[in-house]
């Protein structure tokens, strides 16, 4: 197999040449207006990619869905291997609920495990005629919940810096009950692994699916 390099007449692009074939089409410019790439690209992509992408993009700008886990027995669900370079994970509650009447709690880890301690957390849920309950907890990102409840929405926790995460949450658990809150923790290293349970870890899951979303 012979490589070579070849410059137009204009001096506007060049090609990477295999076996007297222009395989790869290099501009003045820096951009890539032919070739196909099979193998990684290392390293942030700057400019626009007009052609078809094949495999996965890592370490950073996907978005990359676990497998969802039905709440159905237990007392926690984790999530674990989450890569370091995350810097959003999106917790998914479809119908979720429990043997008690303690509420969600949600709580992340790294390689030392889980955390259970030193959250800032806060749920609040308010019904149609403007009642409204709530829950503090400093073991973990609350979710309000009661007993004979289904529990449905989106829990995001995002990275702020370092090793800091906030939390931020909107759900359903009634027809006539929406509540929110939202919350924040510092873990000791990279976080890289979820937990989902309840408050005092006692309350077992009976009904509905958890899963995570994370992005870069």
């Amino acid at each position: 197999m012979s490589i070579g390099l070849k410059s137009d007449s204009s001096g506007t692009s060049g090609s990477i040449v295999i076996n007297g074939s222009d395989k790869v089409v290099v501009t003045s410019a820096g951009n890539v207006t032919a070739g196909t790439f099979t193998g990684a690209v290392v390293g942030a992509v700057t400019g626009n990619v007009t052609g078809n992408v094949t495999g996965s993009l890592t370490a950073g700008g996907s978005l990359n869905l676990a497998t969802a886990v039905a709440s159905t027995s237990g007392t926690a669900i984790d999530f674990t291997g989450i890569p370091s370079w995350v810097k959003r994970i999106t917790v998914m509650l479809n119908e979720v609920s429990t043997s008690g009447a303690n509420s969600i709690l949600i709580q992340i880890g790294d390689s030392g495990g889980i955390e259970n301690t030193g959250y800032v957390s806060t749920s609040v849920t308010t019904d149609s005629a403007g009642n409204s309950a709530g829950i503090s907890s400093t073991d973990g990102y609350v979710i309000y919940n009661s007993a004979s409840l289904s529990n449905s929405g989106l829990v995001q926790i995002a990275n702020i810096s370092g090793n800091i995460w906030i939390e931020s949450h909107s759900c359903k658990i009634l027809t006539t009950n929406i509540l929110g809150g939202g919350g924040s923790k510092t873990l000791s290293d990279t976080l890289d692994r979820i937990r989902v349970t309840t408050v005092g870890a006692t309350d077992t899951f009976d009904a509905g699916s958890v899963n995570i979303m994370y992005e870069g």
